[in-house]
């Protein structure tokens, strides 16, 4: 159908026809699970209309859904899925773990060898905990600082997403952790000094991502997190790097790369071998408050902290898998996808922004330039719609929100047939982005 002469609304009216067609037994599985679960859901990320694709299998960099589809996993599990969803090293890793027993209920062997390979590999951590996911060590990072330093405060930056209980991206939610917050807005180096400066007293730390991940792949400027670092430094406040997602765009994480040292930082994700993880660590004297043989010492629980197939999968990943040279291809690719597809669509005179570093990107309709989250919210909502039911129809995974993060079993020839997908995508619907891109913009000729 020529849709030249359509309106964006009317495209995705159209295209979302053919998904509903197209997946019958998923859309029958998301009514019948609304009986029993809010939604049909249990992880609203996971979410999206009219009713997601059921998953069945993934195998490499493949998925399968309950229709029997196939998709190229260009989602990664949000950052978690790096190995793929069948990395031989890592499934034969838990499969030995799995052989010796579940919740031991004490010390095992693997736990300090997985803290080992954390600390040589991260410039900022000394010392490290582990946990179960990135909410988890954001909150032990916070609740650390806040209990050292006897402030109550801590600083966040609008659209800024630190786990499930710690979401900024529109300001405040009720259901996160009541803590007393500082609302900045990033890459505002200025406004977020003086808001620094102006609550000083009051602030135990500030927590920001190098690069933000859910709020759009956008990265820091280097002068702004030297100047958190400097404020913070001076004014004896904790600074918290959240790189539950970015850690994985460098050998020693964002900071490492950038040179700037925080003082706690936050990790979960793929660290775990696709298994449950998290994991907070940074300056030893500050970790030490943690340490049970201190009288004084702080208390950290959590049942599943060293449980056997998280600390197995985790090493051997490291160990055996992400390696330097992994990581630099890998990366390497995400640079180069990253630039074609932005490209593509200056070619075509579709004023979108692909934003991102390495293997982290996310398509936004909006022309740039992108500094905060605030300017992606300024994107047509219905074109996000758009390219991610016609990149399902043709067999490709990403978030609704034009999120992707590569997995390491991605081929060239799977990079090569997403740029097609995409490209053709722009073609087909190019008349309908443009006016819907510049009219929320404020610039329809």
């Amino acid at each position: 159908m020529d849709r030249r002469n359509l309106d964006l609304d009317t495209a995705v009216a159209e295209i979302e026809r053919h998904y509903v067609a197209a997946n019958p037994k998923s859309r029958a599985r998301f009514e019948a699970a609304r009986d029993v679960m809010p939604g049909a859901n249990t992880r609203t990320t996971l979410h999206y209309d009219p009713f997601p694709v059921t998953l069945t299998r993934g195998q490499g960099a493949r998925l399968s859904d309950l229709d029997g589809h196939e998709y190229v996993d260009f989602l990664g599990e949000y950052t978690a899925g790096l190995y793929g969803h069948s990395e031989p090293v890592i499934v034969e890793a838990i499969q030995e773990a799995l052989a010796d027993g579940l919740v031991l209920g004490g010390p095992n062997t693997y736990e300090a060898r997985f803290a080992q390979l954390m600390c040589e590999r991260f410039a900022a951590v000394e010392r490290v905990r582990f946990c179960n996911s990135g909410t988890e060590a954001n909150l032990m990072n916070l609740c650390l600082a806040r209990a050292v330093s006897g402030r109550p405060a801590i600083l966040v930056f609008e659209g800024a997403y630190h786990g499930g209980v710690l979401s900024f991206a529109h300001g405040d939610s009720p259901i996160n952790a009541p803590f007393e917050t500082v609302i900045a807005t990033y890459n505002d180096l200025e406004g977020t000094r003086a808001l620094i400066a102006r609550h000083a007293g009051r602030l135990a730390a500030v927590i920001v991502e190098p690069m933000v991940g859910a709020g759009g792949c956008i990265e820091a400027n280097p002068a702004f997190l030297a100047m958190l670092r400097e404020e913070t430094a001076r004014e004896g406040i904790v600074l918290i790097f959240d790189e539950v997602m970015t850690s994985r765009l460098a050998v020693g994480g964002l900071h490492g790369e950038l040179g700037i040292t925080p003082d706690l930082v936050s990790f979960g994700k793929y660290l775990g071998g696709g298994v449950t993880f998290g994991a907070f660590g940074g300056r030893a004297d500050l970790m030490a408050h943690l340490d049970p043989t201190s009288a004084t010492a702080l208390a950290h629980a959590g049942t599943y902290n060293n449980n056997v197939l998280t600390m197995a999968a985790g090493i051997a990943g490291l160990e055996r898998v992400y390696t330097r040279e992994a990581m630099t291809r890998l990366n390497d690719a995400g640079d180069r996808l990253r630039r074609e597809l932005q490209a593509t669509a200056t070619a075509k005179g579709v004023p979108l922004t692909v934003a991102g570093r390495g293997s982290m990107m996310c398509v936004h309709f909006h022309p740039g330039p992108i500094d905060n989250p605030g300017d992606a919210m300024m994107a047509p909502l219905p074109a996000r719609k758009l390219l991610h039911l016609e990149l399902l129809l043709r067999g490709f995974y990403i978030a609704r929100r034009g999120f992707m993060a590569l997995c390491l079993p991605l081929t060239d020839t799977d990079l090569a047939a997403f740029r097609e997908a995409f490209a053709a995508i722009l073609t087909d619907n190019r008349d309908v982005l443009i006016e819907a891109i510049e009219k929320a913009a404020g610039n329809l000729r």
